[in-house]
């Protein structure tokens, strides 16, 4: 089964390209860094079977969606409210979520600030914003180089990534990747990261700044995830001293939270696993 493709306005001057697949009820999966919606390739086609109208947007600033300038630009915020004006241009008031990585991020933004349109949660591999900067501390904290590094004043990230962006793109993915990422893939995720280098800087710049203050003022108001969420999550914990499912367990009462044995890019490495998990999710 392969994708047929529309151009989604989201907001001024803002367009998603958008991969679709399948007819059902929605859900809208966000792909995380240094990817596109291509790494749903495998999980589209079986939610599709199951009865789903799959939609597979590049986030903004990445892939082929358009590019905006300025940190602000990337806030999970304005990134979260791309999410529901593209499911209403397509027709969907309320609509299932899932995101891995980044994209995750962008879900929980999402399911924060828009909890009437958000069904059902899924987050693949990542902390929300404020406890990821809780919880990396130390030497095995250097696991997380690159958002220190994007984090970075302006040039600083951008020239350093751009005089060797195959290495430094390349590095993630063949780190995290355990082999599931097959070189005609690769190399699409190496030609659309280098193509995207300001606006993947001003993602996680975003980040570091607005994003952080954004989910302190949640956390100070007791904003929770209002929807069933399902958490699969690598064992970080072990790694860097955490409770992952308490931390998980402050944003979310519906949690169903899973340690994997997959590495960090699961949707490729075993789709099978997320499909199960997140077919359970929709039945909750």
């Amino acid at each position: 089964m392969d994708f047929s493709y529309r151009r989604v306005e989201v907001a001024p001057s803002v367009s998603l390209n958008v991969g679709l697949l399948g007819e059902g009820s929605p859900i809208v999966l966000l792909h995380g860094f240094p990817q596109t919606h291509l790494m749903w390739r495998h999980v589209a086609p079986r939610l599709a079977a199951a009865g789903h109208q799959v939609i597979c947007p590049d986030l903004r600033g990445y892939g082929d969606s358009d590019k905006p300038d300025g940190t602000a630009a990337y806030a999970k915020r304005v990134m979260a409210a791309d999410v529901v004006a593209l499911a209403q241009a397509l027709g969907h008031e309320r609509f299932a979520l899932a995101g891995h990585d980044r994209g995750a991020l962008v879900a929980i933004r999402a399911g924060l600030d828009h909890p009437g349109h958000v069904t059902h949660l899924a987050s693949l591999d990542v902390l929300p914003t404020l406890d990821s900067w809780e919880v990396l501390h130390g030497t095995a904290g250097v696991v997380g180089f690159h958002l220190y590094l994007m984090a970075a004043p302006a040039p600083i990230p951008e020239r350093l990534i751009a005089g060797a962006p195959d290495v430094f793109f390349g590095h993630f993915l063949d780190a995290w990747g355990n082999g599931a990422i097959p070189p005609d893939v690769r190399e699409v995720y190496l030609r659309a990261s280098r193509e995207s280098i300001p606006s993947i800087v001003s993602d996680y710049r975003a980040t570091a700044t607005i994003d952080v203050d954004d989910d302190q003022v949640d956390r100070v108001d007791g904003n929770q995830l209002r929807m069933p969420v399902t958490v699969l999550q690598q064992d970080w914990g072990a790694a860097l001293g955490f409770d992952a499912k308490a931390r998980w367990g402050a944003w979310a009462s519906d949690l169903s939270h899973h340690t994997v044995t997959a590495g960090h890019f699961m949707a490729e490495e075993e789709p099978d696993l997320v499909v199960r998990h997140l077919l359970a999710l929709l039945e909750r």
